[in-house]
């Protein structure tokens, strides 16, 4: 008998419908669960993709140096697929970024890369693009890497559009590295030219974890506009509610990129009837705690 690996375990997550925070119109939010990946986010899709379609090109082997540039989610599931596949990983990110996040990639073994908290992704690319030309790694640069979008291309848009039957009208997701909206987009497109994507960014002076506005020149090369339907800008304050409102009302643990997500859902579905909206949960909520953004109210 053969067993699984724990890679095998990454995708194929639930497709799960809201049940005290509805829409009405007739409109239908379902919720996909990217935080039941094995490492806790929709990142351990590209993360294995990028290490496994890398290996099969003969780009890198086990035992070479990795560096990547992250804020978060992709460096968690990098450090595990690393770990898996017998990499060092060498990891920059803000310093702002939580504790959770931090000590998960080192529990993977990864090593930590601080950039400043003012210089933010755009200087952890910057530092991981000197790294690189100094020789101290290979690169797999989620943003500008093909392989990123193609897991969301394989994997996620086909389990969208299996588990509603085909009748998905509106995909809605976050936008950080754009992969998983470009892949999706590129599969749902195909199989219907008339389902919108709907993408998220955050509105001026908002800092959402998993959710960027990139200035013109860190652009993510994977990203094509013509790809997304609409774009929506999302306030602090309404991701993080909506966040709380996922957990308190649906039982649904999750990160504030996964509020913003609801948040545009639930704005969509103000403006349609009778449609099938499908939101992506990015990750869970408990890489956030330190952040006191559930903190009981007093």
């Amino acid at each position: 008998m053969q067993f699984p690996t724990i890679e095998d375990t990454v995708g194929h997550t639930p497709l799960v419908r809201l049940k005290r925070i509805t829409a009405g119109r007739g409109n239908t939010l379902l919720a996909k669960l990217e935080g039941n990946n094995p490492a806790g986010s929709v990142k351990d899709r590209p993360a294995l993709s990028m290490i496994e379609q890398a290996e099969a090109r003969g780009d890198i082997a086990p035992g070479d140096t990795l560096i990547e540039a992250t804020s978060g989610n992709t460096g968690i599931a990098l450090a595990m697929a690393a770990a898996i596949k017998g990499y060092r990983m060498v990891l920059i990110m803000p310093e702002s970024a939580s504790e959770e996040r931090k000590q998960a990639m080192a529990a993977f073994g990864a090593e930590l890369v601080s950039a400043s908290k003012s210089g933010g992704m755009e200087e952890a690319r910057d530092i991981a693009e000197t790294m690189i030309a100094r020789g101290e790694g290979k690169p797999l640069d989620q943003f500008a890497n093909a392989d990123n979008p193609l897991a969301h291309y394989l994997g996620t848009g086909p389990e969208i559009w299996e588990q509603t039957g085909g009748t998905v009208t509106h995909f809605v997701s976050s936008m950080g590295t754009t992969g998983t909206i470009m892949g999706v987009s590129r599969y749902l497109k195909e199989r219907n030219p008339d389902v919108q994507i709907i993408g998220l960014q955050p509105e001026d002076g908002a800092s959402i974890a998993g959710i960027r506005r990139w200035p013109p020149q860190y652009l993510p090369s994977i990203f094509d506009a013509s790809r997304v339907d609409r774009t929506l800008d999302i306030g602090q304050h309404e991701a993080e509610a909506h966040m709380r409102r996922l957990a308190r009302e649906e039982g649904i643990f999750a990160g504030v990129s996964s509020g913003g997500a609801l948040s545009g859902a639930l704005r969509l579905a103000e403006e349609v009837e009778n449609a099938v909206i499908v939101f992506i949960v990015c990750d869970r909520g408990d890489r956030y705690l330190s952040t006191g953004l559930f903190a009981p109210e007093v």
